[in-house]
């Protein structure tokens, strides 16, 4: 009887090895060792955490321009300074919540690809009254 409950015991330990380390022949999952960019070479874009206070007041933000690189992971600190504010940026799906004054939201995305790109404010006729401003991904 001890001879079946340590095959027993030998049968479970190999299959939990099987399922913690993948040992599969034919396994689909296998991650390639180069990172293959979007840019189309095999090095993976170096990016740093970059993070900017940007306030939203009557018609303007304090930053009309923010510039990071292709790679960053670039953190929004909103704050509307005073009125009812929020920070867009469509091309990123970036949307803070709209704040009243004194509210504050902060909002987080990977600059995952280059160009020139408008954030805005979407209350009412903000955007159209100027509240506007450029990222520019490097």
């Amino acid at each position: 009887m001890k001879t079946v409950y340590a095959i027993i015991i030998v049968i479970i330990i190999v299959g939990l090895l099987w399922f913690v380390f993948g040992i599969n022949e034919n396994s689909d999952n296998v991650v390639p060792e180069t990172p293959i960019s979007q840019n189309g070479n095999n090095a993976a874009p170096e990016g740093k955490a970059v993070s900017f206070d940007v306030t939203g007041k009557n018609f303007e933000f304090n930053m009309k321009e923010i510039k990071v690189k292709e790679g960053d992971t670039v953190t929004i600190n909103f704050k509307s300074e005073s009125g009812f504010h929020d920070f867009v940026l469509d091309e990123f799906n970036v949307r803070t919540a709209q704040l009243q004054s004194g509210g504050t939201e902060s909002v987080t995305f990977l600059a995952n690809k280059k160009g020139t790109f408008e954030y805005y404010c979407s209350v009412g006729s903000h955007r159209s009254m100027g509240m506007v401003g450029k990222l520019i991904v490097e």
